[in-house]
């Protein structure tokens, strides 16, 4: 794993920690340098794929709460400004509570759940779209005892980093412990 060096996640409380998921301390790209001639980057630009099948990617993440990043600008040359993610949640599966500068969407495709925005609830499920404002604390929730539940997420992170809009913060790490029914989840291979 790359040492990415200290971040807002590995300051004096975050020392002695055990790191749940690695894109929390692995170096990334944020934002690709456009380098070339203007006729040069519109072709390139054309030319890329327009289909990315999610099964391609790897689910990362677990035993509540899994992910896998489709679109970014590390991914792939067409977006530059906005990053794409899949989520599962295990059955009664929870995410990480964190913050961050960007706003963000969620789409549920499957699944009830709710979130807690900045001490507040709010109820969701499949069919719903759900915005996560700028700058606020938040963490996902599935409300399904013996099933999972599935969002889709689009945000303009990489554009806010871009900006030096760059704050994030986890409050709470997800659980590392699984209970009867995640031990014997696994998220769907199909997608």
């Amino acid at each position: 794993m790359d040492d990415a060096g200290l971040g807002h996640n590995s300051g004096p409380e975050g020392v002695g920690k055990e790191v749940v998921w690695e894109r929390w301390t692995k170096k990334r790209v944020f934002v690709r340098a456009l380098e070339g001639t203007y006729g040069e980057l519109v072709r390139e630009l054309f030319n890329q794929p327009r289909i990315y099948p999610t099964r391609d990617h790897k689910w990362h993440g677990g035993p509540g709460h899994y992910g896998k990043k489709i679109i970014n600008p590390q991914a792939v040359k067409v977006a530059q400004s906005i990053e794409t993610h899949v989520e599962v949640f295990s059955p009664g599966g929870y995410g990480q509570k964190h913050g961050h500068m960007n706003s963000a969407v969620f789409f549920v495709l499957k699944g009830n759940g709710y979130d807690v925005h900045d001490g507040v609830r709010y109820d969701w499920g499949p069919g719903d779209a759900l915005i996560v404002e700028n700058a606020c604390v938040h963490q996902h929730f599935s409300s399904e005892p013996d099933d999972e539940c599935i969002t889709l997420v689009m945000k303009a992170k990489p554009l806010f980093l871009f900006m030096h809009m760059l704050f994030q913060k986890v409050v709470d790490f997800p659980p590392k412990e699984a209970t009867e029914k995640q031990r014997v989840y696994t998220p769907p291979k199909d997608l």
